[in-house]
């Protein structure tokens, strides 16, 4: 199982950004992927999830509104609007079989390497 994420960069606050997580190795239809951001001195953070074991999506509530999770066939996407700079971290993505859509990161055994997310003018 391999998922890398990739479509970070730098943006100005209001801008917008897509995420991509690729899967490799597995059937996303048996799994929940999870989007997950970490900045400096600060904990790991679930950001949105979503599941195709129930078609359960979470979004954590500093980015409900604004940030849009999404899937096909081999990859899931996270849209981020209205990016403001407490939105800098590094975004990861991960996979966890037969879960529901859950911002612990223990449910998730697999995971990507970060794409780095900057928010600033």
């Amino acid at each position: 199982v391999q998922l890398q994420a990739c479509g970070g960069g730098l943006v100005q606050p209001g801008g917008s950004l897509r995420l991509t997580c690729a899967t490799s190795g597995l059937t996303l239809d048996y799994y929940a992927i999870g989007w997950f951001r970490q900045a400096p001195g600060k904990e790991h953070e679930g950001v949105s999830c979503i599941s195709s074991k129930d078609g359960s999506i979470y979004y954590a509530d500093s980015v409900k509104g604004r940030f849009t999770i999404s899937k096909d066939n081999a990859n899931v996407y996270l849209q981020m609007n209205s990016l403001k700079p407490e939105d800098t971290a590094v975004y990861y993505c991960a996979a966890g079989l037969y879960a529901n859509a859950s911002p612990n990161p223990r449910v998730y055994r697999y995971w990507g390497q970060g794409t780095q997310v900057t928010v600033s003018s």
